[in-house]
């Protein structure tokens, strides 16, 4: 990945203006786009799958006039009078008729009504008419909530509106939001000391938020979309656009302030840095695409738009950074004897950096310091056992509004539950008497514990449903009310079994407890799951257990500490006021996507910091040394990052809407944890106690997992093996190829247009002939491959290198010569001008084998019979046949062996005859050949060498042996059908 990151960057370095035009072309196409054709934000809360969900589509489809949304007017007599003196019963006669003639009001039941039930409060100063709308919550227009609040004007009695059509769950972006774009700001000048470098990593960000909106606000025509789903992808794609860019912009700086050429420098910062960014980024995306397991349709939209910001913003930093970059050139270079200029010649400078000096003291004192942040951030976590979840309700609307008030009044006058009543659903088809069982079943919830009063039962005018409602004790948010649903399910079956009548139970409260359980069900899992791949993810980057396992208990400190905190303000109260917040149930999906984006983030810091102690590791073999100066390295960046992010995070909870305030406090502390506390402190004082173990990993771990190189390891051989090219000549070059598994390497020059002799056991040719053509990595050594370097660049080699036994002994009997040669053109598809490609190579290979004499007229006979089975043809002819069919891919070499027998000399030069007309000029054929045979005159000999390597040996490029991760022993000598199979032409590929 580092190498195609370091490629990518440099294109981009190259192309400057081409990729800021094509940046900015993308955020008009999907801002303007998605503002065309944008619709509306839709606030409705559904969990498809669960009981309360399944009963309002039942009511839905059977009982459409209860279905939709409801909402309540509380009227309040003047003082010293009841709601039943005639004067304010004519007021509300006079409401109700008013509430009637609004647009998308379906029906309106007065206190007084046959089927309005305790509507009236004790003291008879508070009354509720009920009002049902026409359609859910979101399609109710402005001016139909207008006429409706309008409705009590003019009236002696005071009059407030309830329900959930009157709560304000759409989140907006406030002036507020900018200050954390400003705070930013002002970190990345202190980091930089450079207003041109400060803001490269805020257009970087800006312009990936600015495609993430779009595309957010494109959405919202075809799929419901809450309005937190794009907040939230603002907040993650601003700080994690920003700190992605910092990354490689730090590294790119402090390697121009060691005299580094820009354009270099910006390649090597987007293939280690920005290697880096890409493993940090993809944590994230898996983490909030997670999300989508839990089966809440806005919740997977909030994750997979948070997903989306993260992925725009990976590829701004490595593509829209660079190019930036190119456009600043040389003049980003730090000034000698500037701030980031000692930074990077720390030899320079006799004053330790305060980084430096924090490490040291935290590694004098592992111990104390590792205990006493487990016990503080144990303390902190402790509220996280009391969590509580719910959806919002208009006990949390702002104080002062209508439905505040209105929620009040009900909890005063009527007891909290009549807030937030209890829909409870029956169907009645079976019951031969509605109304008798109605009552009785009445009477039975009455008798649940925590229920304060039970409505009376109102069938559907088709006698299909009938619906009850509830009142429990408690206010809507509180736990006892969970418990008021789950008795109510309980004795369900016996209801049932009674009455005949299945019995469900839903409503506004329902749902948002529903939804609530889930994602309270939830937490574990996703925890383990996140927490599970952490572990392993970090095992391929650092190829270490003792390391992600620190990484992943540390994760879970942050995240207990996060939520704790937001627990303790937003739920117990300890300071709500000075965030203007009110002291409640956190809202349900809260933790979870707290610890989807905070694992994400979390892992940044971990890389860019252990990254570099395990770089020094590597290079030195002191682990205590390494501590330090890996600390050093890359605290200030670390540092810039998570100030940034906790910026970014808090701007959103002073004055931010209430559903996004304890996602943004969660954060804001999680990432402030995590970055100052369990990262660059915890981290290093368990590293200290860890010594050298810290790197030890097995060896079955080591071949089981992939490795990352997010170090840029690779990179840096494969830059060093293109110094050692660019002063070679020739089209095939080794120096040192070691093969893999044996003791023997690889030596040869050869130029355009040679033919090679490789001689050697026909095992270790066809083991020589697949290194060279990047199928099997090299022990050692490199080698230049018509352009393409090896190890690094072995994908290249594979197609520019043509592997064929010209003996044919493994081709399949049904293969004939029409499937060889179709299949192999197929292959060729991709070139341009395939018919044409096609006929001039059958007009190539027809001339040729006329021109060869008689030696060759069986070969033209079997060419012209398609039929033919390649296997059936004799051993001369299948040569001829096969090594012509190697040629359709113009590769610049050719290997060509079979078994030690399959041809005689003059078989050899015929073929080999036949592959110069048809090769393109200059291309190289390498001929495998038993030992003992000498080569032909003029010839260039490719010789395998014996090698003496230790058990141990290293593959190409490998660490000193200072590496506590040891490579595994060599493989045994391989066996020979394997790489026979592999060289030998099939008719689905003549290379291997």
């Amino acid at each position: 990945m580092a190498t195609l990151l370091y490629r990518l960057g440099r294109a981009a370095y190259r192309r400057a203006w081409l990729v800021i035009t094509t940046w900015a072309l993308v955020v008009v196409a999907v801002l303007g786009g998605g503002l065309a054709l944008g619709g509306q934000f839709d606030e409705t809360f559904t969990i498809p799958g669960t009981e309360s969900q399944e009963a309002l589509d039942t009511l839905d489809a059977l009982f459409p006039e209860v279905s939709g949304a409801s909402a309540q007017a509380v009227v309040v007599a003047p003082e010293g009078e009841r709601v039943d003196d005639p004067a304010v019963r004519d007021e509300i006669d006079q409401l109700i008729e008013r509430l009637g003639d609004v647009d998308q009001v379906a029906n309106v039941l007065g206190p007084f009504d046959e089927f309005a039930g305790d509507q009236v409060s004790d003291d008879g100063t508070v009354a509720i008419v009920q009002v049902q709308l026409d359609g859910v919550a979101t399609d109710i227009s402005e001016d139909s909530l207008e006429a409706l609040t309008a409705s009590g004007d003019g009236l002696d009695s005071r009059v407030e509106f309830a329900g959930q059509v009157f709560q304000d769950t759409t989140v907006g972006i406030t002036p507020i939001e900018v200050l954390g774009v400003v705070f930013a700001g002002v970190v990345l000048v202190i980091t930089f000391g450079s207003l041109r470098a400060a803001g490269m990593p805020l257009v970087s960000a800006l312009v990936g938020v600015a495609i993430v909106m779009g595309a957010i606000i494109a959405l919202t025509a075809v799929t419901p979309v809450s309005s937190s789903a794009p907040l939230l992808a603002l907040m993650i794609g601003l700080a994690v656009g920003i700190d992605y860019a910092l990354f490689i912009l730090s590294r790119h700086r402090g390697q121009l302030a060691r005299g580094e050429d820009p354009e270099e420098s910006a390649a090597i910062a987007v293939g280690t840095a920005g290697s880096a960014v890409v493993f940090a980024g993809v944590t994230v995306i898996i983490a909030l695409l997670g999300l989508l397991v839990v089966g809440i349709p806005f919740l997977s939209v909030m994750g997979v738009g948070a997903a989306v910001a993260v992925f725009i913003a990976i590829a701004a930093a490595v593509t829209l950074v660079p190019a930036m970059l190119g456009l600043a050139g040389a003049k980003l270079a730090p000034k000698e004897g500037s701030r980031a200029w000692t930074r990077a010649h720390p030899v320079a400078s006799s004053r330790p950096t305060m980084g430096r000096r924090w490490v040291r003291g935290v590694m004098k004192r592992p111990i104390v310091t590792t205990v006493a942040v487990v016990a503080v951030l144990g303390t902190l976590s402790i509220p996280t056992f009391s969590l509580d979840l719910n959806l919002p309700d208009g006990g949390s609307e702002p104080a002062g509004s209508t439905q505040r008030e209105a929620y009040d009044l009900i909890a005063d006058a009527f007891g909290p539950g009549t807030a937030g009543p209890l829909l409870v659903t029956l169907d009645i088809t079976q019951t031969v008497d509605v109304l008798e069982d109605l009552d009785a079943i009445r009477g039975e919830l009455e008798q649940v514990d925590g229920v304060a009063s039970v409505g009376q039962g109102i069938p559907s005018p088709g006698l299909e449903t009938a619906i009850l409602q509830v009142a429990p004790e408690f206010a809507p948010d509180a736990p006892e009310t969970k418990q008021v649903v789950a008795d109510i399910r309980a004795i369900a079956g016996d209801i049932e079994d009674e009455y005949g009548t299945p019995l469900a139970v839903t409503g506004v409260t329902a749902v948002g407890i529903d939804i609530s359980t889930r994602l309270t069900n939830a937490l574990v899992p996703f925890a383990l799951i996140v927490v599970g791949l952490s572990i392993v993810l970090l095992m391929a980057v650092f190829r270490s257990v003792l390391v992600p396992v620190k990484a992943a208990l540390g994760f879970l400190l942050s995240v207990g500490t996060g939520m704790g905190v937001t627990v303790a303000v937003f739920q117990w109260g300890w300071g709500a006021e000075l965030l203007q917040a009110e002291s409640g149930p956190i809202l349900s999906f809260m933790p979870i996507i707290l610890m989807a984006v905070l694992f994400g983030l979390a892992m940044d810091y971990e890389v860019f910091l252990v990254s570099g102690m395990r770089e020094e590791f590597v290079r030195t073999g002191d682990a205590k040394r390494s501590i330090e100066d890996g600390f050093a390295n890359g605290a200030r960046v670390v540092t810039a990052a998570a100030l940034i992010m906790v910026f970014v995070f808090a701007a959103f909870v002073p004055e931010g809407a209430g559903v996004i305030k304890p996602i943004a406090l969660g954060l804001a502390v999680g990432i402030a944890v995590d970055a100052f506390v369990v990262r660059m402190t915890l981290g290093p004082a368990l590293m200290t106690l860890f010594g050298r173990a810290g790197w030890w990993f097995p060896r079955s771990f080591d071949r089981a997992l992939p490795d990352l190189d997010i170090e840029g390891e690779k990179l840096r051989h494969h830059r060093d093996d293109v110094e050692w090219a660019s002063g070679r000549q020739g089209v095939v070059v080794t120096e040192g190829l070691a093969l893999q598994g044996v003791d023997a390497s690889l030596e040869l020059h050869a130029a355009a247009g040679d033919r090679v002799h490789l001689a050697g056991p026909s095992a270790l040719r066809r083991l020589a002939a697949a290194t060279l053509a990047g199928h099997v990595e090299p022990a050692a050594g490199r080698a230049l491959v018509a352009g393409a370097l090896l190890p690094s660049e072995a994908g290249r080699a594979a197609r520019r290198v043509a592997l064929v036994d010209v003996g044919g002994d493994r081709i399949a009997p049904e293969v004939t010569v029409r499937t060889l040669v179709a299949e192999r053109l197929a292959l060729a598809s991709g070139r341009p001008r395939r018919a044409q490609l096609t006929r001039d190579w059958l007009a190539e290979l027809d001339a040729a084998l006329r021109g060869m004499g008689e030696q060759a007229a069986a070969s033209a006979r079997a060419l012209r019979d398609p039929t033919a089975p390649v296997a059936a043809l004799d051993g001369r002819t299948r040569a001829l046949l096969l090594a012509a069919v190697a040629t359709i891919d113009r590769t610049p070499v050719i290997v060509l062996d079979h078994r030690d027998d399959a041809l005689d000399e003059t078989g050899t030069d015929l073929v080999d005859a036949l592959v110069v007309a048809l090769a393109p000029r200059g291309t190289v054929r390498i001929w495998g050949r038993p030992e003992g045979g000498e080569p032909r005159p003029g010839t260039t000999v490719a010789r395998l060498s014996p090698v003496r390597r230790s058990a141990g040996a290293a593959p190409a490029h490998s660490a000193p042996a200072s590496d506590p991760a040891p490579h595994p022993d060599p493989a045994p000598h391989p066996d020979p059908a394997p790489l026979a199979r592999a060289a030998a032409p099939t008719a689905k590929d003549t290379r291997s």
